[in-house]
């Protein structure tokens, strides 16, 4: 009896042990369960601006919480595979999405799941690298319900304009310029844009590639203010180096552009000529080479009025971090292969040698 009356008293002591074991437990589920909860909550509530994702063939959950992570979709990368365990997600489908910061992971997770056609994008339009503006008015046009005219004219609108210039720090005063063509030529990020509802409008749709601009303007900042050029001069010069030079050559005739501005001379550039009249040839008769008009730089010194082309971040990195050298003047052989000299008589040589005999197709 002594010995069971021992055994009761240990047991006695040992339930307020077991039940505080419990209750730790419960706790730990309790604040677990709230930290799994607040883990799959949205990024940004309230935030909806679209943000593309695409999700490729043969995806599994872990790699989905990468890409969304990634996108800046995911709150806690934890809580998010714990949910991919938990969620039931057995039919993950691929396809381009168009979800945002303010849709929870798991809302998300699930419209993968069940390929939800509202969130999967329709349409998209390129804004090509060395396009001119009418021709990005004409490509988008044939996706949005608006013509090429009526989004040119949106494009030329002052008061539309001043309100953009009030919004994005690179858009200043000079793109109002008299002699500018078009207010917006070079800056719209040459890109692939997915169409949503958001951004079906000409508004829209603008803003989405200036915004893509600003993200690339915005991580070169530093370097265009130390380069003593404005923005909208180097994105002036990016254009011109853009149409004369596939990517590999951009920086050795971005060097010749820097050194015949340091050095007063013209740009010599045919491919500015062809932007006034709003064409893409190397056989300009005589007359256009004459032209009057500011843009020509083969008859005015320095840059143009503005950019003749829409342009990527590559140029941009080729025209601020241009080779020097002591070049001041390129062809292109018939291969495309950049030959440069440093004065007249070399230049003249190397179209005598490589066979470019037109002037029309030489580019100083």
């Amino acid at each position: 009896m002594k010995h069971s009356a021992a055994n009761n008293k240990r047991r006695k002591k040992g339930a307020p042990k077991v039940l505080l074991l419990i209750i730790l437990v419960l706790a730990v589920l309790v604040g677990g369960g709230g930290a799994y909860t607040m883990g799959l909550r949205p990024v940004e509530s309230g935030n909806e601006e679209p943000i593309v994702v695409e999700i490729p063939n043969g995806s599994g959950a872990s790699l989905i919480v990468e890409i969304l992570d990634e996108a800046g979709l995911v709150r806690n990368k934890f809580w998010a595979k714990v949910n991919t365990k938990l969620g039931g997600y057995n039919s993950l489908q691929a396809n381009t999405y168009i979800f945002n910061k303010g849709m929870a992971f798991n809302t998300i997770m699930k419209i993968i799941n069940e390929g939800d056609f509202d969130y999967v994008s329709k349409e998209s339009v390129e804004v090509r690298d060395g396009a001119r503006l009418e021709q990005v008015a004409a490509d988008i046009a044939e996706q949005l319900a608006f013509s090429k005219e009526e989004i040119l004219d949106k494009w030329s609108d002052k008061d539309y304009l001043s309100t953009l210039i009030d919004k994005y720090w690179f858009l200043t005063d000079d793109i109002l310029g008299r002699d500018v063509m078009y207010p917006l030529e070079g800056y719209l990020y040459a890109d692939t844009y997915f169409v949503t509802t958001d951004n079906s409008t000409i508004e829209g749709f603008t803003e989405m590639c200036l915004d893509r601009m600003q993200e690339e303007l915005d991580a070169r900042r530093d370097e265009i203010e130390d380069s003593n050029f404005s923005v909208h001069e180097i994105l002036t010069l990016t254009s011109i180096v853009t149409k004369e030079a596939l990517a590999e050559d951009q920086a050795g005739v971005a060097g010749v552009f820097m050194n015949r501005l340091a050095n007063g001379m013209s740009l010599g550039s045919d491919v500015t000529v062809c932007y006034i009249f709003q064409e893409d040839r190397v056989d300009l008769k005589q007359s256009q080479l004459d032209s009057d008009n500011p843009y020509n730089t083969r008859r005015f010194a320095g840059l143009p009025p503005g950019p003749i082309c829409q342009v990527v971040g590559s140029a941009i990195d080729a025209t601020l971090n241009y080779e020097n050298h002591d070049y001041l003047f390129f062809i292109a052989d018939e291969n495309g292969i950049v030959r440069y000299s440093a004065d007249e008589s070399g230049h003249v040589q190397n179209i005598d040698d490589y066979g470019l005999v037109k002037d029309e197709e030489e580019s100083e």
